[in-house]
């Protein structure tokens, strides 16, 4: 018997590729977000840190106060920068939740095919199993 061969397996291939490529872009686009979720907690850490430290003069309270003010628009400006990322990583997820239920179509149509393919087989070798069996044991009845 020659062996199963599943005709959609170059888009099956395809398929598989391009499921790939969409979580690697998730990937890359969930590290951007992490990046800058770790800069808005450093931002937080340091405004904390700088709010600790006791002002020796007024220059040293206006620095101080700028600063903080300073830091406070860059986390302002990360959370808006937080907000894209977390919108491109969603559509990012729903391009690779699309890629992997069509690479799952195919998979099962693969294996369905291929069942039906083994009980082909199986009934086949069984009729020739059978065919034998029978030729043997009419030769012997001639026989003897």
């Amino acid at each position: 018997m020659k062996r199963f061969k599943f005709e959609l397996e170059k888009i099956l291939d395809l398929r598989k590729h391009r499921e790939k490529e969409t979580e690697i872009a998730l990937v890359k686009a969930r590290g951007v977000l992490n990046e800058i979720e770790n800069k808005i907690v450093m931002m937080d850490a340091e405004k904390e840190r700088i709010s600790k430290e006791v002002p020796q003069s007024m220059s040293d309270i206006v620095a101080f106060d700028r600063y903080i003010q300073r830091l406070d628009v860059t986390k302002d400006n990360l959370l808006v920068e937080a907000e894209k990322a977390q919108r491109k990583v969603n559509e990012k997820l729903d391009i690779y939740y699309k890629a992997s239920r069509e690479r799952k179509v195919l998979d099962n149509i693969k294996e369905r095919r291929a069942q039906e393919y083994r009980k082909f087989v199986l009934a086949e070798e069984t009729k020739i199993l059978d065919d034998l069996a029978n030729g043997v044991k009419a030769r012997k009845m001639a026989m003897g």
